[in-house]
């Protein structure tokens, strides 16, 4: 059954077939074919594919797919093994942390499926994941099994090159699945089960027109949730396509809503003699975080409703490369 056909309920009212998101990170945003086949490899019946991007400066992709909770959970661990055959981490640098040739891979639910049962699809695909590539697996998120690996941050602490020295030696920094210690070269994979979470970047311009990576880092201190900020909003500043940019994470959408943060990120530039520039949303985001009109949708390069907007990209998929 497709993807479309799933969305819709029958005239009779019959509960539509459950719909499951899934939107892996890669280490890898420089070698085109290393990601096709990453990509390639999680072509499963049953699974749309939504989006990829690369992204270069830090060296990074990001893959969304959806459909049936089985195929999708299928899907995600072929990645992440075709992810840690091609991907050596001591061979790799980029802006971004990372801890995993496959670093993280989060379930969302979409429609006809809870939170709960998403933990429970984070959890089988830990299991396989070290059953089949031997990649140990942290949960975070709703999966997490300890309280201190809610968050990604703490759970990617130090990074592959930290995990790589001190997780086989450190029982709080063992993986929840396999190890003692991480992969030689894939590092290790964060697995999780968590709302829809929204990729923003908002480069920043300042008067004499050269880029200030500290001026960036002020703005995603002062923005962010850590820093007394906005609820919701994971940020921190990075150079990136030859710009200063505050890359964020906005979490809870619905309670700030993305208007609300590109007017925190332009009023902090202006304190500091600066103002925002071209907005970039990575992924997908959904339909009730859409604000036609807003001031962030004019300044986001290329945003198309119709392919930005998961509901909308679920009606017409991408094919697969």
């Amino acid at each position: 059954m497709s993807s479309q056909a799933v969305l819709q309920e029958t005239e009779a009212g019959a509960i539509a077939a459950p719909i499951v998101e899934c939107v892996p990170n890669f280490s890898e945003g420089k070698d085109l074919e290393k990601v096709r086949k990453i990509v390639r490899a999680m072509q499963v019946q049953g699974v749309s594919l939504l989006d990829w991007s690369m992204d270069p400066d830090h060296n990074r992709s990001v893959v969304t797919i959806a459909g049936a909770p089985e195929a999708v959970l299928e899907a995600a661990v072929r990645g992440v093994g075709k992810a840690a055959e091609l991907i050596d981490l001591t061979q790799q640098k980029g802006e971004h942390p990372r801890m995993g040739a496959a670093d993280v891979v989060p379930f969302v639910p979409v429609s006809g499926i809870s939170l709960v049962q998403c933990v429970m699809l984070a959890r089988q695909a830990g299991m396989e994941i070290w059953k089949r590539f031997g990649v140990p697996v942290y949960f975070y998120e709703a999966a997490a099994s300890r309280p201190d690996r809610v968050h990604l941050e703490n759970v990617r602490r130090g990074q592959f090159e930290g995990l790589r020295k001190n997780a086989h030696l450190d029982s709080t920094r063992m993986p929840d699945i396999g190890g003692p210690g991480v992969h030689a070269t894939a590092g290790a994979v964060a697995v999780g089960a968590r709302q829809f979470l929204i990729a923003y970047n908002i480069a920043l311009a300042t008067r004499n027109g050269g880029p200030d990576v500290g001026l960036a880092r002020t703005v995603a201190k002062e923005i962010r949730a850590s820093g007394g900020g906005l609820y919701g909003v994971k940020a921190m500043g990075v150079l990136a396509n030859g710009h200063a940019q505050v890359s964020m994470n906005l979490t809870d959408f619905r309670q700030t809503p993305m208007a609300r943060v590109h007017a925190a990120v332009a009023e902090s530039a202006a304190r500091h003699g600066a103002e925002v520039g071209a907005g970039e949303v990575i992924g997908l985001i959904p339909e009730q975080a859409y604000e036609p009109n807003a001031d962030w949708v004019r300044q986001t390069v290329g945003f198309n409703a119709e392919e930005k907007v998961l509901e909308r990209r679920l009606q017409h998929p991408q094919a697969w490369p």
